[in-house]
């Protein structure tokens, strides 16, 4: 029973955690609109490869990253500063469709699998976001991680992972298609400014968590 729980509560936290959109979400988009379903699978096994040592170690070590401040603070700034890079990046790419194609190709020859493991392993915000959700589950005893336990989990988080990450692409995918003149001018636009956005609520959580002045009561 125990093991059915593990697999459970993993794949719902993940499968939900995985959807809202993200950069590894829009990266793999553009894999599979370029390049099809087959070099799509291989960026999601990149992706879920690195996953598996991030949840690993933060399921062991939850307590310990949460209490180091000045590394979580790290990750939070540069947070900031990727979120604004992805969307110059993207807005670059868009912006140069000429070469963009010829580009993305020369970029395909490192494979799929290797740049879902490059990209993800600059994904830094999973860092906090599976240590706060691991934490909670181990105290609410949502969980269990004595001897092989843990691993019905992890699988279970896996499993959600990948197939969260691949019904929204698809999805996406399909919306864009049907909707061709938005995909064609709209995307352009649309990407970049959706970094832009997550950079800004990025930088007021940052500005709100260190750096705001403590209010006096009085």
């Amino acid at each position: 029973m125990k093991r059915v729980k593990n697999i459970a509560v993993g794949f719902v936290v993940s499968f939900l955690g995985s959807i809202p959109l993200g950069y590894l979400n829009l990266a793999g988009l553009e894999i599979y609109s370029k390049s099809g379903l087959h070099n799509l699978i291989f960026y999601l096994c990149g992706v879920i490869f690195v996953e598996t040592f991030v949840i690993y170690f933060t399921l062991l070590f939850a307590k310990q990253l949460v209490s180091n401040k000045k590394l979580m603070k790290i990750i939070d700034l540069f947070s900031v500063g990727f979120m604004f890079l992805l969307a110059f990046v993207f807005y670059s790419s868009f912006n140069q469709s000429a070469k963009s194609d010829s580009n993305f190709r020369d970029y395909l020859m490192y494979s799929p699998f290797v740049i879902g493991i490059v990209l993800n392993c600059f994904n830094f915000l999973q860092l906090p976001f599976w240590t706060s959700w691991n934490l909670y589950l181990l105290n609410g005893k949502y969980i269990a991680i004595e001897r092989k336990l843990k691993y019905y989990y992890i699988a279970g988080t896996l499993i959600g992972v990948f197939l969260g990450m691949f019904s929204l692409i698809v999805l996406l995918q399909t919306i864009f298609q049907k909707v061709n003149q938005f995909s064609k001018y709209g995307m352009p636009v649309f990407i970049p400014l959706f970094f832009v956005v997550l950079g800004s609520i990025q930088v007021f959580k940052v500005y709100k968590k260190y750096f705001k002045p403590a209010t006096l009561e009085i």
